[in-house]
């Protein structure tokens, strides 16, 4: 497989540590190697790691302003959700509650399948949450990192 750089994967995912093993794993031997490898790297992400990411991904329903690779995905995996008065209401009540962005996989969702779930998450506590929203990051990592190599034939 051709070698992935450091730009490609914080195209991904915005943490070094998280790109760091995969960088360092090179060459993989296949897709597979390396989407596990992938999966493991963001399984073990500190919270502080996460918290790094978070900081890289606009509000659910807001547009990532730039012309980056990881801009232009953002916008097209919320092309479905535009902001409304009950999603900015859902936003802030998650932000105040942890203190961070509503992240969520957002590619395929709709708006009401969104608002449903921040609702729902506001219910979580503080663990539960952290759990969840490091498995939204794994996701989108993965789904980031898909387009990656498809880009590569």
């Amino acid at each position: 497989m051709e070698a992935l750089s450091e730009e490609d994967l914080r195209s991904c995912c915005a943490v070094p540590a998280w790109a760091a093993p995969i960088l360092a794993g090179q060459p993989w031997s296949d897709r597979a190697a390396l989407l596990a490898a992938a999966d493991a790297s963001t399984r073990a992400l500190s919270w502080e790691d996460v918290l790094i990411a978070l900081a890289a991904h606009p509000r659910i329903g807001e547009r990532a302003a730039g012309d980056s690779r990881e801009a232009g995905w953002s916008r097209q995996e919320q092309s479905a959700v535009r902001p409304d008065e009950a999603l900015v209401a859902a936003n802030r009540a998650y932000e105040e509650k942890f203190g961070h962005v509503f992240l969520i996989f957002a590619s395929g969702r709709g708006r009401e399948e969104i608002l449903a779930a921040a609702k729902q998450r506001l219910g979580n506590d503080e663990e539960t949450e952290r759990e969840v929203v490091k498995d939204e990051l794994r996701k989108i990592a993965l789904r980031r990192l898909e387009r990656v190599l498809d880009a590569r034939g």
